[in-house]
């Protein structure tokens, strides 16, 4: 029966919502029972906030690798905590806006996590020129494709790619590298992307049909019970 309560919830409310979609009168449907996520979403940040704590207090006491992390994650969370519901140094009362200037949940944010994000993305790039490097290699013929229209799209947001081009005539204009760089975005590039999108959305139909159906049921936990 425990298994048998979710999978009937999950039947009704995701039949539902279809019909809401489909059936001007229900239509509303949809947006009530977006407030309930919203209410599920609250209590889903408690257990989210609990679990952090009980993961990296586990790791402070057994003296895992890396435990002096923990100390920095529990220190940063209870100390944001601690401004976000007690609105310390908000001007105004208890109702104040958390992103008021002045607040210390404001301050923080600018000054540490603000800075501290920019420097990770920083980082990221290191990763991606790397990774380019080794997905551009012309190993074969798609590799080959790769590294060509990435060469021309990057000479084409330079001002070196318009010099270079700059004698062709305009009949061929097409052949220039930056109108060559935004064919590519604009054609192939883009047909890509739909394609990708129209896989993906097959997926999401997929999947939800199988929840729904109670096909899908690894969200139980194991299914074996």
């Amino acid at each position: 029966m425990k298994r048998q309560i979710p999978l009937l919830i999950t039947f009704f409310v995701g039949t539902l919502l279809i019909f809401s979609v489909f059936i001007p009168p229900m239509e509303n449907l949809g947006e009530n029972f977006t407030l309930f996520f919203d209410i599920i979403a609250v209590f889903a940040f408690f257990l989210g906030g609990g679990n952090l704590m009980r993961v990296h207090f586990m790791k402070l006491k057994k003296k895992k690798t890396d435990w002096q992390f923990s100390i920095v994650t529990l220190l940063g969370f209870f100390v944001m905590l601690a401004a976000g519901i007690f609105k310390i140094g908000n001007s105004g009362d208890i109702s104040t806006s958390l992103t008021v200037e002045g607040s210390m949940f404001q301050t923080i944010y600018l000054n540490v996590f603000v800075p501290l994000g920019s420097t990770m993305y920083a980082l990221l790039a290191f990763f991606v020129a790397s990774a380019s490097y080794r997905a551009f290699r012309a190993k074969n013929k798609e590799a080959t494709i790769l590294l060509v229209a990435s060469f021309i799209i990057l000479l084409g947001s330079t001002p070196f790619g318009t010099i270079m081009t700059s004698w062709i005539p305009d009949q061929l204009s097409i052949m220039e590298i930056p109108n060559l760089a935004v064919w590519i975005m604009s054609s192939p590039n883009l047909a890509g992307q739909r394609a990708i999108l129209i896989g993906i959305g097959l997926g999401v139909v997929s999947i939800s049909l199988r929840l729904i159906l109670g096909l899908e049921r690894t969200y139980l936990g194991d299914d074996s019970a």
